[in-house]
Parts: structure tokens; C-alpha cells; sequence
């Protein structure tokens, strides 16, 4: 179901329907994102239901607005989720990476950094994603757990996840629901617009259960 804004509601707050309307169309690498899977499937497979207009309700809803943008728009000028030019992001105290990094790179590539399980170095902005849209062809879903403390740094808890139903680098599916845990503190602006998002969370967990266990052959 399509998000419902009001005219109190900053743009980045509305959902990303109301985002993908305002965002130019020669912003996006493509085609204009479709989220037909989080209106149809993740209801069905999320474990937490938010009470409108909660913080857990409006900073999931910031988030995916983020994803979207980092994920599928080209120009970091355009994006509303962010103060792009002051924005900084890392996991489990990584170096920081900045919006040009996040657009050049991809956010897979600098979230989950180099592993046995996931070598970034060999992957561009676009197999990085081609390699988790294969892997999890129904959806790779994320929702708020719990918000631990509110803005202007807001900690809080989160769940990521999909249906392994696609090769992963070589590994054939299992069919089984994949998923890992995490928590992010992120600072925001008065407006809760993103100045910085740190990420705590164990991406070998998650991704060793793509791969049995198994280390990803290098070249």
C-alpha cells in the first residue's frame, strides 16, 4: 500500500513512493525502483508491526527512504534522507565512507567490507547488487526492531532478511529464510535529515549461511 503523506511530513518522512515522485527521473542509474515485494511479501514475513507515526515507524521509514536513494539514484545532489555533503557511515568502527563512496562503491561493498565469505574488492556498485538480488530473488527486507533512544542520536535495533532462493557465488539455494541481526546509531539533523550512521553487526554470520560455511573461492 502506497505511503499516505501529509503536508506536515517532510518529503523523506513520506515513504519511498512519495521520494521516487519528487526525485528527477534521469536521477535514477535505471529504471525507477520497484518495491512491489515489500508491499506483498514482507508483511507477511516481518515480526514487528509499528504504530503510525511512532519513532520505530518514522525512522524505518527514513532508512528505507536512504536505502532507495544510496541504492538506485546517481546523484548524491538530489537525495533528500541525507545532508549529502556532511554524511559519514561505517560498520563495527570501519573507516568512514562518505555519499561519493557510497555511489561509487556501493553500500554492499562498503557495509560489509571485505570477507572470506564476501570479497568486496571484486565486486562494482552494480555485481554487488546483482549478486544479492540473484541470491535473494523475493526480497532482501529490513525493519526496525526497536529504537533505543530518540533524535537527535538515535540508537536502534534491526533485522535484516530474505528467502536464500538463488545461487550465491556458486552455491545453490536452500530455500531457507536467511537473516541477521544488527544495531545502528545515527545522528540526524533537527529536521531528521541523516548526518552520520554507525552499524554494529556481524556480517559473516549472515553470510555464512550463503555459502555453508564455506569460504568464497578467490582468483
Amino acid at each position: 500500500m502506497p505511503d499516505t503523506p501529509t503536508t506536515e511530513t517532510p518529503l523523506w518522512l513520506q515513504g519511498r513512493d512519495a521520494v521516487v515522485a519528487a526525485t528527477p527521473p534521469e536521477s535514477w542509474r535505471k529504471n525507477v525502483p520497484d518495491y512491489h515485494l515489500s508491499a506483498t511479501v514482507m508483511p507477511q514475513q516481518r515480526v514487528t508491526e509499528h504504530a503510525a507515526g511512532s519513532l520505530e515507524e518514522i525512522v524505518e521509514t527514513l532508512v528505507q527512504v536512504f536505502e532507495m536513494e544510496v541504492s538506485h539514484n546517481k546523484d548524491p545532489q538530489t537525495w533528500v534522507s541525507m545532508v549529502s555533503e556532511k554524511f559519514r557511515t561505517n560498520f563495527n568502527g570501519s573507516p568512514w565512507a562518505d555519499a561519493k563512496d557510497l555511489v561509487e562503491k556501493g553500500s554492499y561493498n562498503v557495509l560489509i567490507g571485505d570477507s572470506i565469505f564476501y570479497p568486496a574488492g571484486a565486486e562494482s556498485f552494480e555485481s554487488s547488487h546483482h549478486v544479492f538480488l540473484d541470491a535473494l530473488s523475493q526480497g532482501f527486507f529490513w525493519e526496525v526492531l526497536e529504537v533505543l533512544s530518540p533524535p537527535p542520536t538515535i540508537a536502534f535495533k534491526w533485522r535484516h532478511w530474505g528467502v536464500f532462493d538463488g545461487e550465491y557465488k556458486g552455491f545453490k539455494p536452500t530455500g531457507e529464510l536467511v537473516e541477521m541481526f544488527g544495531m545502528s546509531v545515527a545522528t540526524v539533523t533537527d529536521d531528521l535529515k541523516l548526518l552520520q550512521v554507525e552499524h554494529y553487526y556481524d556480517p559473516n554470520a549472515f553470510l555464512g549461511k550463503l555459502t555453508g560455511g564455506c569460504p568464497v573461492a578467490r582468483d
